[in-house]
């Protein structure tokens, strides 16, 4: 353990002070689920309102262009919201990445849109725990960095992305470019209700399999049809024969089909992979090849793959130990006790660590029932999570320099 110098305890002082709750309650209150796009547009200007207080360059970047496969089979593109990206010193010795989110899984006309008291004195509101409270407490933590007469020893750069929770493919190549060169990288998820972190995670892949086929009449030419939907049901099946220890597979809708008497001669198969490491990573895309191939050929059909592997696995290696372990003194100097377990979930941390650049993904507030009309925030975690985050920025900008 080591005793907080005069500086962390007045830099933590100030980030408890700082109106986390006010912030949070007045950002869940606006719906910024990854589709509404005037929603983000309008959490995008009250977020850049609210960071504005903070010194550097601040910019509302334009996402890049991602397509979807509709249900028809046809290949769009799909709007999505701007990003927030914040530079401050970008010539100090010291860089780092800190890293949220804007969006929440609930649409515009989810049910789910107001914030209410629990009995336990937790908050339930949309995206108070995923994480609006940890995006409050981010700010308040480099409110009082900046104060601090350690500011100057490190610079850093502040994204907040409008579509991590469909998979940031719209963001994913400004995550690659801020990363670079950056000594360590905080993300605001939010930790566990007793406060553990995520460690080690898996990766993730969507895919669309767009399946051509021939129609028929189903009575009196049928052999002359190629049925696209049975041809996706075999690759669903071969997909789901690939899960292995260590693999996940998990075909989730087959679109497609028509009246009765057709041979269905369109059929879309979606489908996900959670692939624990590297080696994991590469047998899925070999069941996939081998699967399109079979089915193909003993079906008769023509197959479209869209999709990607867009979060890499995570796992902890010494780099990131070492972050890790920074982050638990730092809580044991605060009191709070760190731990950390390997979780399947993904998030932006993926990406980061595929960079090269140590990551702790869940800096944010403690809460639970994410993605759920009963999430929840912890408030107290607010104060407790925005001292450790200032913490840990101050340590970085010392180890940094030694």
């Amino acid at each position: 353990m080591t005793m907080l110098s005069a500086i962390e305890r007045t830099a933590i002082e100030r980030a408890q002070a700082a109106p986390m709750l006010e912030r949070t309650l007045e950002w869940a209150a606006i719906n910024s689920g990854t589709r509404n796009l005037a929603g983000l547009s309008a959490m995008a200007a009250t977020l850049a309102d609210a960071f504005s207080v903070l010194p550097g360059a601040l910019e509302l970047v334009a996402p890049e262009p991602v397509e979807t496969v509709t249900p028809g089979g046809v290949v769009e593109p799909l709007a999505h919201g701007r990003h927030l990206l914040l530079t401050v010193r970008p010539e100090a010795p010291v860089q780092l990445l800190l890293t949220g989110h804007m969006d929440t899984v609930f649409a515009a006309d989810h049910p789910f849109q107001q914030a209410q008291w629990l009995a336990d004195g937790s908050l339930n509101a949309p995206g108070a725990a995923d994480m609006k409270g940890g995006l409050a407490l981010m700010l308040a933590a480099l409110e009082a960095a900046e104060a601090s007469p350690l500011a100057e020893r490190f610079g850093y750069t502040v994204l907040i992305n409008s579509d991590e929770e469909t998979g940031s493919l719209s963001s994913r190549a400004l995550i690659a470019k801020v990363a670079q060169g950056k000594t360590a990288a905080l993300t605001y998820e939010p930790a566990l209700p007793d406060g553990t972190l995520a460690g080690a995670r898996g990766g993730t892949g969507n895919f669309s399999l767009v399946v051509h086929g021939r129609s028929a009449h189903a009575g009196r030419n049928p052999e002359e049809g190629r049925n696209a939907l049975v041809a996706a049901a075999a690759l669903a099946v071969l997909l789901a024969d690939a899960k292995a220890p260590g693999l996940s597979v998990n075909p989730a809708r087959i679109d497609g089909g028509g009246p009765n008497n057709v041979v269905p001669d369109l059929a879309i198969l979606r489908v996900n992979f959670r692939p624990g490491d590297a080696a994991a990573t590469a047998r899925a895309q070999a069941a996939l090849d081998a699967a399109i191939a079979q089915v193909s050929a003993a079906h008769e059909v023509r197959i479209e793959l869209h999709g990607s592997f867009n979060r890499p696995p995570k796992p902890i290696d010494p780099a990131a130990a070492r972050l890790f372990d920074l982050v638990r003194d730092a809580g044991a100097d605060l009191g709070i006790p760190i731990a950390w377990k390997a979780t399947g979930g993904v998030c932006d941390g993926n990406n980061i660590a595929a960079c090269g650049v140590p990551v702790v993904d869940t800096m944010g507030a403690r809460g639970g029932a994410i993605h759920s009309t009963e999430e929840f925030l912890i408030p107290e975690s607010l104060p407790e999570r925005a001292a450790l985050s200032v913490l840990t920025l101050l340590r970085l900008a010392e180890r940094g320099r030694q």
